[in-house]
Parts: structure tokens; sequence; C-alpha cells
């Protein structure tokens, strides 16, 4: 049996480049987050388990919006009532996809006129419960939308809209998250003409007040170009709508997507370029067709929530086969499915307690009945690791308890906040009677 790649060098990277800016080294190995060990984190609240830092999610918040004009937060990258505090506490509105999310903002007491909803397949349901709830703003992904909108105002109702545009534009971390170019669910094309069709059937409807166009072109992004190729070709539609229709749009909004690193040395979306060449752009653009400049809004969603979160796990299990040395967790793929969906790459660490071996290569993996169910291959731990040790993984704050799943019935982490020296539970955890509670057959 082929013993397990071993590291030439004798101590482990100590690289917290992607871990929250409070992160903090303890001489026992552990790290601080917050000011919280991680390691009394994980006795007190158990494994698996999400943590997140406040004054990072509020520091990227505030970071935005000194950049922006207009910034909503996309829930689906992570919402429960604190983040929805944090959110509105720092002047940013809210993107929501469904009657869920919408509805968990509204009980946390988001002003709904902050609040945009969209999705490429919006419910009866979502649709009322915005237009009851008084949202500023529904992004339009589809025709069957307008009239659906439309019926639900009734006549004397009136409504803000944007109409999603798909630009044409490739970008994205993964082909499953780009949703800028033609042929896929999201948005109605520029290039076909869908999108100057669902144009003229909006302006066709008293209720319906088309306030200007929205384009998400993909996630995971790290190079500014494809904003850039979106605005071009955004404000070209603009201006066709001002000559055809002899309306002029008074909003853009570029949607999310903005790329941030998951292991040292990952490239990430240099927001200030960002910025600054966007608001160079959409300016020459519109004086080229001559337009005003419509007021831009962004959607960051990752790039907030992401980098505030770590997740802890506890080793159950080490087993060397002849090419591999797998490290099993407690959880998996039901509470971080990302590696699996397409392939995301993290940098699990070893911490609470100070290694004494080599580092070797191993692959990080869950307790879930699939092969497939990896959370981090081909990585750096010491040679010592063993069952019960803790393990963290940073840049874990989006789209890890947003997607997780009851798989093989294991309950769903809780989610607990650090700031300052103190950490609060925000979800608890999921338990056996959650899950069969839902169960109504005989027993």
């Amino acid at each position: 049996m082929t013993a397990p790649t071993r590291v030439a060098a004798p101590v482990l990277p100590d690289d917290l480049s992607v871990w929250p800016a409070s992160t903090g080294r303890r001489p026992d190995g552990d790290l601080t987050v917050g000011g919280v060990p991680l390691a009394t984190l994980a006795q007190r609240f158990g494994t698996p388990a999400y943590v997140l830092d406040e004054s990072e999610v509020r520091s990227r918040c505030r970071t935005y919006r000194a950049a922006f004009p207009e910034v909503l937060y996309a829930a689906k990258a992570f919402l429960c009532r604190a983040m929805v505090r944090w959110v509105e506490e720092e002047g940013l509105g809210l993107d929501v996809c469904s009657a869920g999310e919408l509805s968990l903002a509204l009980s946390a007491g988001f002003p709904p006129e902050r609040i945009v909803l969209h999705g490429n397949a919006k419910s009866p349901s979502d649709i009322e419960t915005a237009l009851t709830a008084g949202v500023g703003r529904i992004v339009v992904d589809s025709p069957a939308e307008i009239a659906r909108i439309a019926a639900l105002l009734g006549p004397d109702g009136r409504q803000d809209v944007l109409v999603r545009v798909v630009p044409g534009v490739a970008a994205g971390g993964h082909e499953k998250i780009r949703t800028g170019t033609d042929d896929q669910k999201f948005g109605l094309s520029i290039t076909d003409g869908s999108a100057q069709h669902a144009v003229a059937r909006v302006l066709g409807q008293p209720q319906l007040r088309l306030r200007g166009l929205h384009c998400h072109i993909g996630s995971q992004i790290t190079e500014v170009e494809p904003y850039l190729l979106a605005v071009r070709r955004t404000v070209g539609l603009m201006a066709r709508i001002r000559d055809t229709h002899r309306v002029t749009l008074t909003q853009l909004d570029l949607g999310g997507g903005h790329g941030v690193p998951y292991r040292p040395g990952d490239p990430a979306l240099d927001l200030t370029a960002l910025a600054r060449r966007v608001r160079e752009e959409l300016t020459a653009s519109c004086a080229a067709a001559r337009l005003p400049v419509p007021r831009l809004t962004v959607e960051p969603g990752r790039a907030i929530a992401a980098p505030a979160g770590v997740a802890l796990y506890r080793v159950l299990a080490v087993k060397r086969t002849a090419r591999t040395l797998f490290v099993a967790v407690d959880g998996g793929m039901s509470d971080n499915p990302r590696p699996a969906l397409y392939g995301a790459r993290y940098a699990p660490r070893l911490i609470g307690r100070r290694p004494v071996a080599e580092a070797v290569t191993a692959t990080v993996v869950g307790r879930h009945c699939e092969a497939g169910d990896v959370l981090a291959a081909d990585i750096t731990l010491p040679g010592d690791v063993r069952p019960g040790d803790l393990l963290a993984v940073p840049v874990a704050g989006a789209y890890q308890a947003s997607m997780a799943s009851a798989y093989n019935l294991v309950g769903r982490p809780p989610v607990v906040a650090v700031d300052r020296g103190r950490a609060r539970l925000l979800v608890r955890r999921e338990t056996q009677e959650d899950l069969q509670s839902r169960d109504v057959g005989p027993r």
C-alpha cells in the first residue's frame, strides 16, 4: 500500500487571507473569529455548524454602499432575521426570489419599498405576496408574468417593474452559474428581440410602470470586462426603447455575481475597479446614445456573506487507501452541495490543537451515501489528523446554509453569530423531531 503523499514543508501553510478580517491565532493551535475561539464554538453548539462574523458582514455592506448608488443584498446567498436587520441597518436594499424569502424579510421588519422581487418562474403566490406587501420593484422575467402581474394588480393598481434582459455575455466560474448567455432559462434575449417585445407589452399595461432594465450575467465573476460589455449592450437597448417608444428609462440593475477567493491565491473581483470602470462605461455609453445616465444598482450576495462565514466539522474517520488519505467529517453535501454541484474548491484547516506531524495531501469527504460527497479534494492537512479533530472551512457564509438539505435525514446545522468576543445562536440546529414532524403517515 502506497503511503499518502507528504508535503516537504514540516509545517502547514498559515495563510489566513481568505478568513474573516477578525480571525486571530491562539498559541494552542486554535483560531478565533470575532474574538471567539472556534473550538469553543464547536463544543458549545456542536458540529457541523456555520459561524458568521457580524462585523465582516457589516464592513462589506459599507464598502458596497460607498462604491455604488444603490445596493441590494441578494437574499438567496443566505438569509435569516439577523442578516435582514444587519443589511437594513447598513442601508442596503434586498433582492428576494420567492414568497418565502420575502415573508422572512417582512417578519424582521424590512421596509417593503426597499425590496425587489425577481426569479425566472414566479408563482402566483410569489407575485401576490409581493403586491400585497408593496415591494418597490418586480423584475419581469417572462412574457407570462406581464399579464399575471397586471391581472393581480387590478385596474386601479400600480407597480414599478424592470425587465430582465439577456445581454449575450458569457461570464461566471462554471457553466452552471452563467446566466448572461442566450438559450438558458433566465431573462429575455436582446439578440432575438424577446426583450424588445416584452418591453412593448409592459408599456401596453397601464398598471405597470417600466423603470428600467435588469441583467445578471453569472456568478463568481472575477473580471471587470464582462460587466462593461453588459453595460454597453443594455444601454444600446435603452436607446432603441427611447427611439421606438419615446420612453427614457431611469434605472439599470447590473445584478451581482461578484467573485471572491475561496482559497489563498484564488482570483477575486476588484470592487474598486469595478465601480470606477462601470461608472465610466455607463457615462460614455449614455453620452454616445444621447441618454441621461440611469441610476445604477448592484446585487451582491456571495461577496457580502461568503467571506464572513466559517463551517465547523468534526472528524469521524480517517481511511488510507492505496492512493488517497480520506478524512471523513460529520457533515458533507447536505450542508455544502457546492463541490458536488459545480466543483467548488475549499481549504479546510485543522483547529483546536497544534499538529506534530508533517503535512500530507488529503481529501475531506462527507458522511453521505454518495461517492461525490467530497468537500475538499487534494488539500493539505497534518499527517496526524485523527478522529475527534476539528476542521474549519473558511468562506462558508454563502450558498451553504441556504442550499442545505436533509439528505439521509441529517438535520441542517445551526448558524451562530460572533462579534466582539460574544457568540449567539441565529438559527438553531434542525432536530429529528423537526424532520419527523412533517411526516403525517401512520406511526
